[in-house]
Parts: C-alpha cells; sequence; structure tokens
C-alpha cells in the first residue's frame, strides 16, 4: 500500500520515487511469481503520491488498486488505476478496513493529515495487537518524517515504548524501500 499526499505535482522527488518504488516493485512480482495477482500496488486513488504508484505499476505492465474516497475538494480516481480495481468510499471506516485487511506492506510518503491519520491507524492496530502478522512500514524521506513527530517525547512521557519504534523504519531511496520491502513480505 502506498500512501502520500494528493497535492504532490508531478516534478516533486518523491512523486518520482513513489513511481520508481511501484515500477520496480511490480517487475519483481511478474517476473518472481506465477500468479501476478499475488501482490498488487494499492493506493487512495487520488492525484499525487497516489497517481504516481499506480502510474509506476502500470508502466511496469502490472495492475494497481485504488481504493477511493468521496470528497468534495478531488474529483474522480486517477486515471492510471486498474479498469476494473478502482473503488470509491463513502466512509473512511470502511476504505481503511481494506487498506489494512490484505495488506503485505506499506510506504507512506509525504503527506498531511490523511497519511498521519492512516500511519497511526496502523501502528495502533499493531501496538495493541489487533493485527498480529508482520506488516513492513516505511516512512518514506528522512527530510520530511525526522522530527515531524517527537518520538523521543512520547517515550519520556511514557505514551509508547521504545520498542514501538520498531514498528517502522526510515528509508531514503527507492533501492532501500525496495529491498526493505521484499525481504520482509516474503517473510
Amino acid at each position: 500500500v502506498f500512501f502520500g499526499s494528493a497535492r504532490t505535482n508531478t516534478k516533486n522527488e518523491f512523486y518520482k520515487s513513489a513511481q520508481d518504488l511501484a515500477f520496480k516493485f511490480t517487475k519483481w512480482n511478474l517476473s518472481n511469481f506465477k500468479d501476478e495477482h499475488r501482490y498488487i500496488v494499492t493506493t487512495g486513488g487520488g492525484p499525487g503520491i497516489m497517481e504516481a504508484a499506480n502510474k509506476g505499476a502500470r508502466e511496469a505492465g502490472g495492475r494497481s488498486v485504488g481504493l477511493g474516497i468521496s470528497l468534495p475538494f478531488e474529483s474522480t480516481n486517477n486515471k492510471w488505476i486498474t479498469k476494473g480495481l478502482n473503488f470509491v468510499f463513502h466512509y473512511f471506516f470502511m476504505r481503511k478496513f481494506w487498506f489494512i485487511y490484505k495488506t503485505k506492506g506499506i510506504v507512506l510518503f509525504p503527506g498531511g493529515f490523511g497519511t498521519l491519520d492512516e500511519l497511526f491507524d496502523v501502528l495502533t492496530l499493531l501496538q495493541c495487537k489487533k493485527i498480529t502478522r508482520k506488516i513492513p512500514i516505511i516512512l518514506f524521506g528522512s527530510k520530511f518524517w525526522d522530527g515531524l513527530i517527537n518520538w523521543e517525547r512520547m517515550i519520556s512521557n511514557n505514551t509508547i515504548s521504545r520498542s514501538d519504534l520498531d514498528l517502522f523504519v526510515i528509508l531514503d531511496s527507492t533501492d532501500e524501500a525496495f529491498d526493505y520491502l521484499t525481504k520482509h513480505m516474503q517473510k
């Protein structure tokens, strides 16, 4: 699953990274699994980072899913989603369920409230053992993520444990992210 800002434009370095990572991941999937549907890039269906990931998957010759949400300020899901795999939800909770239900890995690119909501939702479910399987979680782009959330303050205030920081990694390159995802998803 790829999360990130809908406001990211096509010239942004993170747009290009999301597109590249989705491309690499899809090529790996198609060359390593007989069932080409084994892993499918999934996004929130909108523009920005979501569009980049859906576009990267399509350019690699694979399929991708868009799980959109009906919002007053976003028109439709992006054009790169595979036909028949383009869904629009009315309720956030149903959309979140489908994001997390089958996910094997999550990459969060810089984003706003929606991206942070998805991050904290999945971290809470893992921390509370409502999800017991291992899900590799990557926060992509240390120049965005470092200092955005004061994890040390949360630890010192005893609101999270130091071991909770093991639920995710912060990475800066598509090669690192690709290696981390493929290694941990296969476990």
